[in-house]
């Protein structure tokens, strides 16, 4: 638990926010958020911002302008993975983690990624559920590394955990068959305790897709968009986190889609689209809205609803989160932007003023009317999904923060049940094949979205302020977004024996501790 409480907590940021290198930084750094609300809006001007700085006085990064990338090319497909296997249920490819110079720059700076096999974002991966994969990994980066199969229900051992590092210069081979019934919408990414948000903000993430046997949207035009932000300083090198990244989580000033600023998707003429979405960010949330359109919602982390929820005009998608969702044409065709709102998640400190921002631009102008009148109802039913019995065990997972000024240094810890985490401590053991009960309790003064690897769950019920309300939708997730002073509690059961990590993915709230370990037997 905390030892802090909330007013003293609150007291020390409103110290923080009187110091006079904080103060001057915020003077001198440039605003990091691209603030064009539609397509045709002209940008707000540049504001004050933060970047670059520790527990110090510090030089202060000036940043690139959001108008240093070019916006407004069509939007690209997906890079695919290879597979070099031409035995049927195999997938069999190799994927390289190592720097790589691009020219992101309108004006052709060079701009040094980390990359998996020089692609950004990494190459899609897609397979059948039932297939056999096998991914030769090499390390050609300066920092070991992993690749955590995120939500994959693979074994421990080759799901990448920060035990299982290969080292800098090193390979290894990672295999796992993949079970019937896990359809859905992944993704990879590096795990190496304390190295993770780095690697990830410097551009290694990459895509899963793993698809049914009978899928009942398989006619359905399939669109693909990876969302995630990049900080550029204005030399076009990326910069290291500074204390306000530690503290809320890094956002970048250029917010993309496909690795593009704000590109062009010409919808198909047909008037329906299904879309594949990550929140592949560090730390930002999306609350998405599609102007004269609406969507529905029909898949979440671990693949389709039960049934489709339709109607809805807005997408709320915490870090890490993936969602499925049919979009069909609005009737006044047009363009209009892809826009992500502001999402109050109890940012902390000195944070700067935000506003709309627009990731793409939809041209409808392609379908015609008479296509729309002619679309068919969705399928009332999508699969089954089969409710998780009793429990027959527990956990109780606390998110809290402590922060200091001793010494007059700001220090801040991201605490997970009172302790930060420690590779040799096993904080839970589970029985495998034993349906649990866990109860996340966000005790922090920010949202945390709580994640766990090796298995999907199903969100119970929420609980704000005594009051307990249903989960309304039976979905297979591996996030679920804890808000500040919430108790959420979801069923889950472990298929494989072995350690498994349970955390926020904040990356840098999971860098500073907010992690634990639970052994499997």
């Amino acid at each position: 638990m905390m030892t802090n409480s909330l007013t003293q907590r609150r007291s020390v940021l409103a110290a923080l926010s009187t110091l006079p290198w904080l103060s001057s930084a915020w003077a001198q750094g440039t605003m990091s958020h691209d603030m064009s609300a539609m397509p045709g809006m002209p940008e707000m001007p540049a504001m004050s911002g933060m970047a670059g700085m520790h527990s110090g006085a510090e030089a202060v990064t000036a940043l690139a302008p959001v108008e240093a990338i070019a916006a407004g090319a069509p939007l690209a497909a997906l890079k695919k993975l290879v597979n070099t296997s031409s035995k049927p249920g195999v997938f069999r490819a190799s994927l390289r983690a190592a720097p790589v110079s691009l020219a992101v720059m309108q004006d052709g700076t060079q701009t040094e990624f980390w990359a998996y096999n020089d692609s950004l974002p990494g190459p899609l991966i897609e397979v059948m559920e039932g297939d056999t994969v096998e991914i030769e990994f090499i390390n050609a980066l300066p920092q070991p590394s992993t690749i955590h199969w995120h939500g994959l229900p693979i074994p421990s051992e080759q799901d990448g955990n920060p035990q299982d590092a290969v080292p800098a210069g090193g390979r290894r081979v990672y295999r796992f068959t993949l079970p019937m019934n896990c359809a859905g919408t992944y993704w990879y990414h590096p795990h190496p305790h304390g190295l993770t948000a780095e690697q990830v903000y410097r551009g290694l993430a990459g895509l899963f897709i793993v698809r049914a046997k009978n899928d009942p949207l398989h006619a359905i035009p399939e669109r693909h968009l990876v969302c995630s932000d990049l900080r550029l300083s204005a030399d076009g090198r990326i910069p290291a986190n500074g204390a306000n990244d530690e503290m809320n989580g890094r956002e970048g000033q250029f917010a993309l889609v496909n690795a593009q600023r704000q590109p062009v998707l010409s919808f198909d003429a047909g008037g329906r689209e299904r879309w594949r979405i990550w929140n592949a960010n560090s730390a930002r949330y999306l609350r998405l809205t599609l102007p004269g359109a609406t969507f529905t919602l029909v898949g979440t982390d671990g693949g389709l609803l039960e049934k489709p929820v339709t109607g809805l005009s807005e997408l709320m998608m915490a870090a890490a989160q993936r969602i499925e969702v049919i979009v069909d044409a609005p009737a006044s065709g047009g363009v209009v932007g892809l826009v992500t709102s502001p999402v109050e998640r109890g940012k902390m400190g000195m944070v700067p003023p935000e506003y709309p921002i627009t990731l793409l631009t939809v041209d409808f102008s392609a379908v015609k009317p008479e296509r729309l009148a002619a679309l068919p109802a969705l399928p009332s039913s999508l699969r089954h999904i089969q409710p998780l019995g009793a429990a027959k065990a527990k956990k109780r997972v606390v998110f809290s923060e402590l922060m200091s000024m001793a010494g007059g240094v700001h220090s801040m810890k991201f605490l997970l049940n009172g302790q930060t985490f420690d590779m040799q401590r096993v904080d839970f053991t589970s029985r495998i094949n034993e349906v649990e009960l866990w109860e996340i309790v966000n005790e922090a003064d920010m949202d945390h979205p709580f994640h766990i690897h090796g298995t999907q769950f199903q969100v119970v019920e929420r609980e704000m302020d005594g009051k307990v309300t249903p989960e309304p939708l039976l979905a297979w997730r591996d996030i679920v977004n804890t808000r500040s002073g919430e108790t959420v509690r979801l069923k889950l059961v472990q298929r494989h024996k072995g350690l498994r990590m349970f955390h926020c993915h904040v990356l840098e709230h999971e860098n500073a501790g907010m992690m634990g370990q639970v052994n499997v037997i």
